[in-house]
């Protein structure tokens, strides 16, 4: 779409444009509402069940030949305040852990070793931002270009096009989450940009780029101090806008419990998890201390 890949492949029609776009969200809300819900469950399988039945809606929808809008909008609204209604311990409290990190071992469960789950039979509740976000960044970064690069301003007003596209079509969904009770709306990639500048530039766009300590901010200014961030072996953006701002995001928030770990084939599962677990024993001591306040 942004015309880097010239092999022919397939061509990225409209109507395909059209069909990914409301994929990606239909899977961004879904993933919310699972990961929210699952670990509070009071019927062990009610939340995978919710999920594989609006997974199937969804499915249906973007394969159909005809996809109207607003029945786009209709499956939004109907599936977000059908897991809000699903019974939960309401009084149950744990630790909540973000997953941010490189694009695909963030989102593939098969690359991060069933990471979101492994919190949950940890006793943790998984929170990770939506991949919209990411092509939000993408699209914002053309405004940076265009002021300090001597980008052309048709990329700048190209790149706000998108942003304001993308906010349009999940419009529905951020509007319903902010009505339920156990949710959250959808980051502003402006927001996201003004948080992580002090610590970061936005310049730094290789790869997640600022992109990344913006999604640790936001978390962190959520009430999600507990944050997983992932990345495959030697990927140097990431380790540099990953690893190398915990310090500094530390310095400004001392209560921030973050822990890097690597993914690769060839990287010890062990070490992972006791990583991984290392960062859920202090999650649950500051748990257990907020309690206690």
């Amino acid at each position: 779409l942004s015309g880097l890949e010239s092999n022919p492949g397939f061509k990225i029609t409209p109507g395909l444009a059209r069909r990914l776009a409301y994929g990606a969200i239909f899977g961004d809300i879904l993933m919310k509402c699972l990961y929210r819900m699952r670990p509070y469950e009071k019927k062990q399988g009610s939340a995978d069940r919710l999920h594989r039945k609006w997974e199937k809606i969804c499915i249906e929808f973007v394969a159909g030949k005809r996809m109207s809008h607003t029945r786009f909008k209709q499956i939004c609204r109907t599936m977000i305040r059908d897991f809000d209604h699903l019974p939960i311990h309401e009084d149950m409290k744990k630790p909540r852990v973000g997953i941010v990190g490189e694009i695909l071992v963030k989102f593939l469960p098969a690359a991060n070793n069933h990471l979101a789950e492994l919190l949950e039979e940890e006793g943790a509740e998984p929170v990770v931002p939506d991949l919209v976000d990411f092509m939000n960044y993408s699209f914002y970064n053309q405004n940076f270009k265009h002021e300090k690069l001597g980008f052309k301003k048709k990329s700048a007003v190209l790149g706000n096009a998108g942003v304001a596209a993308i906010n349009w079509l999940r419009k529905a969904a951020a509007e319903e989450f902010k009505k339920s009770r156990h949710f959250t709306p959808p980051a502003d990639i402006a927001d996201l940009a003004r948080m992580a500048s002090p610590i970061v530039s936005v310049g730094n766009q290789t790869g997640e780029g600022w992109f990344l300590t913006g999604e640790m901010m936001e978390l962190i200014h959520g009430g999600v101090k507990n944050i997983v961030c992932i990345q495959p072996f030697a990927c140097l953006p990431n380790h540099i806008v990953g690893k190398g701002v915990i310090k500094a995001i530390r310095r400004e928030y001392p209560d921030a419990n973050i822990v890097a770990v690597d993914y690769d084939p060839g990287a010890s599962e062990v070490n992972q998890l006791n990583r991984i677990k290392l960062m859920l024993s202090t999650a649950v001591k500051n748990l257990n201390k907020q309690k206690e306040a």
